[in-house]
């Protein structure tokens, strides 16, 4: 996919913080639309369908917390990837944002090189999406890729995106152990600051919903999905 064809989303109330943003990535060669609050955000990606959504986290009217987590629930939006613009130490934005779906955060202020290294880095999994296998069948679990769907021994099953990723990752390759490193790199991205308790509630969740005897602890080292 060329630049040209790449739609981003940036969504700030502050006309400065679009301005720059909106400058440094059109120089790239993308696509730009512009929201200044979460409301017009989620008619805006409706509309327009953005491969990027940059979203700011206090916004009038509705804010990017609300706004991810509408967003989340279009089904043509399911492959979009949604970063939050968070001010520095904003630790409670970042967990609640990764809580409604995000797919990653973004500190405030940054750099213009640091800004257009990180949306590179954050489309390179747009493009790993579009070449991954579309459906993953193990056993009775079915995983769709393209339409964010789980079944389950024939029950549907509604995962958070990352969940979902989590789980779509490990199922690539029953039995190999996932290291933790390898974990945090495919489904947060190398430029995530998380620790691993983070690892461990979504797998913790992800036995609940599929099933405790699917995900194996390699201690000290990582998880594996059993088939």
């Amino acid at each position: 996919m060329k630049k040209k064809d790449i739609k981003i989303l940036l969504v700030d109330d502050e006309p400065d913080i679009l301005e720059i943003i909106g400058y440094n990535l059109s120089t790239e060669g993308y696509q730009i639309i512009t929201a200044e609050n979460g409301v017009q955000a989620v008619k805006k990606a409706k509309k327009e369908r953005p491969h990027l959504i940059i979203l700011d986290v206090m916004m009038p009217e509705m804010d990017g917390i609300e706004a991810c987590e509408q967003i989340r629930k279009i089904p043509e939006l399911s492959n979009t990837i949604i970063t939050f613009l968070t001010a520095r130490g904003e630790d409670y934005s970042q967990m609640a944002g990764f809580d409604v779906g995000a797919d990653d955060y973004i500190t405030k202020p940054i750099k213009p090189k640091v800004l257009t290294s990180k949306v590179k880095a954050l489309l390179r999994r747009v493009k790993e999406e579009e070449d991954s296998e579309a459906i993953l069948q193990i056993g009775g679990l079915i995983i769709n890729r393209e339409e964010y769907k789980i079944t389950n021994k024939g029950e549907e099953i509604v995962l958070p995106r990352k969940e979902f990723e989590l789980l779509s990752l490990l199922a690539t390759k029953p039995n190999k152990v996932f290291k933790r490193e390898e974990i945090l790199e495919k489904v947060w991205g190398n430029e995530v600051v998380v620790g691993g308790r983070t690892i461990d509630v979504h797998i913790r969740k992800l036995r609940e919903k599929i099933g405790d005897d699917c995900f194996k602890t390699v201690k000290g080292v990582g998880y594996k999905f059993v088939d």
